[in-house]
């Protein structure tokens, strides 16, 4: 009788743990759907370009986030995106009305071809992201910066609805 009350007590324990462990993952995906969702970008390949990454491209991943933040200020809307393994040259900025779309590509770079690769959860290609802003702003006027992986762009407020290309310094 004792043993199976000890089972019985194990089942329940066990029961418990799983639960909060789902509920755990649970509230872990409802975050990263509801506060990410428009940072998971598509990664475009072109896929008979083999020739430099031996065919290693079509293995990685073609989403992959790219974390940002909107911020407003008394003067600016200011957009900040994470870039990581990209250069300022990487990138392109455009603001059409009260949007921002960033494109670009992340490029692959192998330092030997005669590796496996055990983990792959970067993706690289070409990519578009729009970023709707909370109001007009002046494009003539903004100015983009590009430090330790991170775009920020910086949108004096009240501009016109006219579209402009921005330069990355």
């Amino acid at each position: 009788m004792n043993m199976l009350h000890s089972l019985k007590e194990t089942s329940q324990n066990l029961g418990r743990e799983i639960s909060r462990a789902w509920d755990s993952l649970s509230d872990g995906w409802h975050e990263l759907l509801s506060r990410s969702s428009s940072a998971l970008t598509h990664f475009k390949r072109n896929q008979t370009d083999t020739s430099d990454t031996g065919g290693a491209l079509a293995a990685f991943p073609s989403w992959s986030l790219l974390a940002g933040e909107l911020e407003e200020t008394a003067r600016d809307v200011v957009v900040r995106i994470e870039l990581p393994g990209m250069d300022k040259d990487d990138c392109q900025i455009r603001i059409e009305g009260n949007v921002l779309h960033l494109s670009g590509e992340k490029r692959f770079e192998r330092e030997t071809d005669d590796s496996t690769y055990h983990v792959m959860e970067r993706a690289y290609g070409a990519f578009e992201r729009s970023i709707a802003l909370p109001r007009n702003v002046n494009t003539d006027e903004a100015e983009a910066t590009f430090k330790n992986g991170v775009l920020t762009v910086r949108l004096p407020k009240e501009g016109s609805d006219k579209g402009k290309s921005i330069t990355v310094s």
